[in-house]
């Protein structure tokens, strides 16, 4: 179980492996923090139609407002990671939710293309963090045979998140307005507020620094006995093996929340109605693939396989079936073999966020988790900035809407392939362990001289 020390420190005292139900009970909660977090992103994207028509926005401006919530989620995710190490776990979470709801308001009534922008750019800026957070909440209470699938189930949200939200958001915006699409999204943050601060542990609000190696908490940490500057983590090749793979992930994940509705209408000629329920399939086809994947990784590792081959050549297989799949879907005419190819594409994102993720958990001291996470998450959001923008700018251009989406799929397929592969080769947790114990020692070493 997890305790609180004199200092404020969390420490978990429960023996290597075990996992209490409380544990299992906080990762349904992150998951449904992830499932918000997701479906508060989709809303626009299931907006679109109305937003464009409300505010007489382009193609291009629309792609601008899509990008507007990666603006500043980079910052955030650098900035308040670091503000998070120093809160508790139970209030770190409860802020950011307070945060969304606070930067939704404005949106529940009639509203500016300015404040429109403003809100999505404050909402991004304070999810940014929240990835991190959640991956080092699983990290801190799981074994790494387990690891892979807790995570994978928080991740989960990131695709029943907009699987709830494409049908009931659907429908509350035709029968009302885009601004009832974020007041549910409100109300659904307030509740999930109030059972979190009832559920999670009573810890104080703030949290001692990170230890030294002599505490109980980096006694409880596997990789405790590593002890680097941070700036060295970001020079192992197993970092940017994981930006390169969540990269890649997050290009087909922004692309999917900001265009994939607008795509089935516009370039694939399907009714508003007809996207609502076409949408979710992606969606329901992750959580497949999302979970699965997080069990053949954990299986991976207990039959003896490295973790290079359990975290990143796994990662890198799914993002490369992805990446093909949305380069035959672009040159393919609308039909249902088109769309059995649509689904793939769409439904492999995750993996990165789950399983490679759960690879720099193998390597890292515990309190240096959230801020290397942050890193990487802002890193990988640069896709959210680029490819939204980037998508409308060529579909507004081209002859045709149909011919801009398939031109910019095509494009984005093969950037996904590339990624993936590479980053696949990068990513070594146990070569990166075995580099950062040396390093330990050289430092150590040169401390006793």
């Amino acid at each position: 179980m997890v305790t609180t020390q004199s200092d404020g420190r969390d420490v978990d005292h429960r023996p290597a492996g075990a996992v209490d139900r409380r544990a299992w009970g906080i990762v349904l909660f992150l998951f449904l923090f992830f499932t918000l977090n997701f479906a508060d992103k989709a809303a626009v994207g299931l907006s679109s139609q109305q937003i464009r028509h409300d505010l007489g926005l382009t193609a291009g401006q629309y792609g601008l407002l899509s990008s507007a919530f990666f603006w500043l989620f980079a910052i955030g995710a650098v900035t308040l990671a670091a503000v998070l190490r120093k809160i508790s776990y139970t209030w770190g979470a409860a802020l950011l939710m307070v945060t969304w709801i606070a930067s939704m308001a404005p949106l529940t009534v009639p509203t500016s293309f300015g404040v429109l922008i403003a809100c999505r750019i404050a909402l991004g800026f304070f999810e940014g963090p929240a990835h991190a957070l959640c991956q080092s909440i699983v990290a801190d209470r799981f074994s790494p045979d387990k690891r892979a699938t807790a995570g994978a189930i928080v991740n989960a949200g990131s695709s029943i998140g907009p699987l709830i939200a494409a049908p009931t958001l659907t429908w509350v915006i035709l029968t009302w307005s885009w601004h009832a699409a974020f007041a549910v999204l409100v109300v659904a943050g307030a509740m999930w507020l109030i059972g979190w601060l009832w559920f999670s542990e009573r810890l104080p609000f703030r949290k001692a620094g990170p230890g030294t190696g002599d505490s109980a908490e980096d006694a409880a940490d596997p990789n405790g006995d590593i002890v680097v500057p941070f700036h060295r983590l970001l020079m192992l090749r197993s970092f940017w093996g994981l930006v390169l793979l969540s990269f890649a992930g997050y290009l087909i994940s922004s692309l999917k929340v900001a265009w994939l509705p607008a795509y089935m209408n516009e370039g694939l000629g399907y009714s508003a109605s007809t996207v609502g329920s076409l949408v979710t399939i992606p969606y329901v086809v992750a959580v497949v693939v999302l979970l699965s994947a997080g069990m053949l990784s954990g299986r991976l590792l207990r039959g003896g396989h490295s973790s290079r081959v359990a975290r990143g050549y796994l990662t890198g297989a799914y993002l490369l079936f992805g990446g093909v799949s949305m380069m035959i879907f672009s040159q393919l005419d609308p039909g249902p073999l088109q769309l059995v190819f649509v689904i793939c594409a769409f439904a492999v994102n995750s993996v990165a966020f789950s399983v490679a993720f759960a690879g720099a958990s193998d390597f890292l001291p515990a309190h240096q988790r959230v801020a290397f996470f942050g890193c990487i998450i802002a890193a990988y959001s640069v896709a959210g900035i680029v490819a939204p923008y980037a998508l409308g700018l060529i579909v507004e251009r081209a002859t045709t809407a149909a011919a801009g989406y398939s031109t910019g799929f095509l494009f984005v397929g093969g950037v996904v392939c590339v990624l993936g592969v590479l980053g696949a080769i990068m990513l070594d947790p146990e070569k990166a362990r075995t580099q950062l114990e040396q390093m330990t020692a050289r430092y150590a070493a040169r401390e006793a001289e």
